[in-house]
């Protein structure tokens, strides 16, 4: 867990602490997750590139199939060049007559980008309750940081798809929320899929192996 508080009061914004592992993505762009390191949001660096090419971003919505709420982008797209922030909105509505918590997952394409598409305020991976029939608008503001102009593999890339996509949530086994859904399910809408990841420890298992670890006394 972490937070940007201090270096965000000079913007006006606040910067939600994540997860660890979700905290490892957002620190390295890592599969496409928009990259949050610190120096990024230095006031000086906030200043757009106006001999730079306009960068198009464009957003997508998706919801689980368990989720019963509308999840929509209210811009299709945006124009902006690096350095410059932007403020987009989502809008959501439980259409239930249940209250509901849902928790959403994003992430950039190209995964190039990743490092450089930078959140300063966003409703990702945080618990957002609505009320039956609450319809609420979520605001992301962000901006394309202008060190994508020095990466050769980054810089002449001038379309940009920001994807969002909320799941209902539930409490895994440490009471924490996390989606509620299948784990590949998950991974499609972080952009891990096409990854290739280590096979889970089964910490149940009593094999005599070195397949399972078990708590520390």
């Amino acid at each position: 867990m972490y937070s940007a508080a201090t270096m965000l009061f000079a913007l006006g914004a606040s910067y939600a602490a994540v997860p660890l592992y979700r905290a490892f993505c957002a620190a390295t762009g890592y599969a496409g997750t928009p990259k949050t390191g610190m120096g990024k949001f230095e006031p000086e660096r906030l200043h757009p590139v106006t001999g730079a090419r306009r960068i198009k971003v464009t957003f997508n919505s998706a919801t689980s199939e368990a989720l019963p709420w509308t999840f929509t982008p209210q811009q299709k797209h945006v124009w902006v060049l690096p350095g410059e922030t932007s403020l987009a909105f989502y809008t959501a509505k439980n259409t239930s007559k249940e209250d509901v918590i849902g928790i959403a997952t994003y992430n950039v394409l190209p995964d190039r980008v990743a490092p450089y598409f930078a959140k300063v305020e966003c409703f990702c991976f945080e618990e957002q309750k609505l009320l039956a029939g609450e319809e609420v608008d979520m605001p992301l503001f962000f901006f394309i940081d202008k060190d994508i102009l020095d990466d050769p593999g980054a810089r002449n890339v001038t379309d940009v798809v920001l994807n969002y996509t909320f799941f209902k949530a539930r409490r895994n086994k440490q009471g924490h929320l996390e989606p509620d859904a299948a784990k590949d399910v998950v991974d499609a809408s972080l952009g891990w899929s096409h990854y290739e990841h280590a096979e889970p420890i089964d910490s149940s298992s009593d094999a005599k192996g070195d397949t399972a670890v078990k708590p520390s006394a």
